[in-house]
């Protein structure tokens, strides 16, 4: 197994690995630390089926089955599929996931470690990839914060909901998705986590916020509140925090949920086709007194 870093702010290719087979122990240890070093992993020409996919991911955490309850891999519901191909009048898939900055999972209790895609059919125009994902570093996002605002933030909560990103997706990006249920709402109530989490590969602390779930910071008069997001918003989402992975089909991507926020790139058009399987895999091995 051979990590070579991008050079850019996040970002690392892990070559010389199958993972359609177990790894070694030592491995695993590996993509972890490197994960916490370089943010987002890409392994280049994987063909996996949705439980080797499963397999992979599950070494890192527990994963989760998404909330909506929809477009599962039969018979494996940790495994959702995203796309935009219809067959037989019906979508296959989630169409508009993850398409503005956000964090998954940081409107629940169990927060999540980490994402694991893998790239089955990637739309393609003039040669270029679409639909590609960027990301945002949140160790360096703190770390070039103010002192004064570290210090004013230090030891304070930030309450997230999930309803925040579903109704944006409604409102302003044109989505069919219906509104959430009340049972759905009832399972996802808003939660708080602390504004500056301590990574607990890299030890050192990152801005856990994110336009998509952040409502409210929970010790701050609404107002500063509300002023106070809207600077870390801007803050996080600077061009020197950024990195874009460009998808080829066998990619299997997987990144930091803690020290990153994602966007997924909406830039293609219904008729060029993409096929996305995802595991989502929860921090439940690094926070276990939480849970």
């Amino acid at each position: 197994m051979n990590i070579v870093g991008s050079g850019a702010t996040l970002g690392a290719r892990v070559e010389g690995i199958d993972l359609s087979r177990p790894l070694a122990p030592e491995n695993y240890r590996a993509i972890e630390q490197a994960l916490g070093r370089h943010g987002v992993l890409c392994f280049p020409r994987q063909q996996l089926d949705a439980a080797a996919l499963k397999r992979f991911a599950e070494n890192f955490g527990s994963l989760e089955v998404n909330v909506a309850n929809l477009y599962h891999e039969p018979g494996i519901p940790e495994v959702m599929i995203l796309s935009n191909i219809v067959e037989n009048g019906k979508p296959i898939g989630l169409s508009d996931a993850g398409q503005d900055w956000h964090t998954d999972m940081s409107y629940s209790r169990t927060i999540a470690f980490s994402n694991v895609l893998y790239g089955i059919r990637i739309p393609m125009r003039d040669g270029k990839p679409l639909g590609n994902t960027e990301f945002c570093n949140m160790h360096a996002a703190y770390d070039e914060l103010p002192d004064s605002l570290k210090q004013e933030l230090d030891g304070m909560t930030v309450t997230h909901d999930f309803n925040k990103f579903w109704e944006m997706m409604r409102r302003e990006k044109g989505s069919t998705r219906p509104p959430l249920t009340e049972e759905q709402r009832r399972r996802k109530p808003p939660v708080s986590h602390p504004v500056f989490l301590t990574h607990p590969i890299t030890g050192r602390k990152v801005l856990y916020a994110n336009p998509g779930y952040s409502v409210r910071i929970n010790e701050l008069p609404e107002a500063r509140s509300e002023e106070v997001l809207n600077f870390l918003f801007a803050h996080q989402l600077q061009e020197k925090f950024r990195y874009r992975h460009n998808w080829a089909e066998g990619d299997v991507l997987m990144w930091d949920n803690m020290g990153t926020i994602h966007n997924a790139v909406a830039d293609y058009r219904p008729d060029e086709p993409r096929l996305i399987k995802r595991c989502q895999v929860m921090a439940d091995k690094y926070f276990p007194e939480l849970y």
